[in-house]
C-alpha cells in the first residue's frame, strides 16, 4: 500500500458514488451504458474469486466487496428499477460487448501468468477492464451531450487508472522491481482510451468559470 494506490482506490470508489448518486437522485440513467456496467460486474466477479481462498487484509476484503456490490446494484437499477430503466438509452447503447468478452477470454487463455483457473480468470478480468469503458465512450459519442455527473464519473474512472500507473512505477522503483507486463500494458491501454475524453473535459472545464451542467463532445 502506498499513497498512489490509496488515492487510486478512493478515486475509483468516488466514481461509483457519483454514478449511484446520479441514478438515485435523478431517477435516471440517461447517458450511462448498461453494457459497460455489465462488463464491470463480470470483471469484479472473475477477479475477486480469491475472496474465498485468500485473506490479505480487512481493507482489501472490504474494497472488493464494495466494488462487487455497487457494480451489481448499478446494473440492477438500470435493468429492474422502473423509473430508472425507462431512461436507459437502449437504442444508442448498441456496442457488441460480447465480442470484448470472447476476445479477452481467448487472450487470457493464451497469455497468462500461470495456467490455473483462478489465474486465467484474473488475467481475463484485467484484459476486460481495460476495454470495458468502450461501450460507454461510444454511447457518449452518439448522444453527444453529457450531463455533469456522468462526465465527472468517467473523468474519475480515468483518473483512477492514471493513479494506478503511478502506483506501479512507484512500486517498481521503491519497493519491488518486478516486471508485471499483463496489468501494466492493460492499464496503459485503458488509460489511453480516456485520452480524448480527458482532453475535451479539461478544455471545457477551463473554458468556463464554472463546471457546466452539460458537456458537448
Amino acid at each position: 500500500m502506498n499513497v498512489f494506490r490509496l488515492a487510486g482506490d478512493l478515486t475509483h470508489l468516488l466514481s461509483i458514488v457519483v454514478l449511484l448518486l446520479k441514478i438515485r437522485t435523478t431517477k435516471s440513467c440517461a447517458g450511462i451504458s448498461l453494457k459497460t456496467q455489465e462488463l464491470y460486474v463480470i470483471v469484479f466477479l472473475t477477479r475477486y474469486l480469491d475472496l474465498f481462498t485468500k485473506y490479505y487484509s480487512f481493507y482489501n476484503t472490504l474494497m472488493k466487496l464494495v466494488f462487487l456490490g455497487t457494480s451489481i446494484a448499478i446494473v440492477w437499477y438500470m435493468r429492474y428499477h422502473k423509473p430508472v430503466k425507462l431512461t436507459y438509452n437502449k437504442d444508442q447503447d448498441t456496442f457488441r460487448h460480447y465480442f470484448l468478452i470472447l476476445s479477452c477470454l481467448a487472450l487470457a487463455l493464451l497469455v497468462h501468468r500461470a495456467f490455473f483457473v483462478i489465474e486465467v480468470l484474473w488475467t481475463f478480468s484485467v484484459y476486460l477492464e481495460a476495454l470495458a469503458i468502450l461501450p460507454q465512450l461510444v454511447l457518449l459519442q452518439r448522444s453527444r451531450n453529457i450531463d455533469n455527473l456522468t462526465g465527472n464519473y468517467i473523468f474519475l474512472l480515468g483518473t483512477y487508472r492514471a493513479l494506478y500507473i503511478i502506483n506501479w512505477v512507484y512500486r517498481f522503483y521503491m519497493e519491488n522491481p518486478q516486471v508485471r507486463w499483463i496489468p501494466w500494458v492493460s492499464g496503459v491501454v485503458q488509460t489511453a482510451l480516456y485520452a480524448d475524453f480527458f482532453y475535451y473535459y479539461i478544455k471545457r472545464y477551463f473554458s468556463l468559470p464554472l463546471l457546466p451542467s452539460v458537456f458537448v463532445l
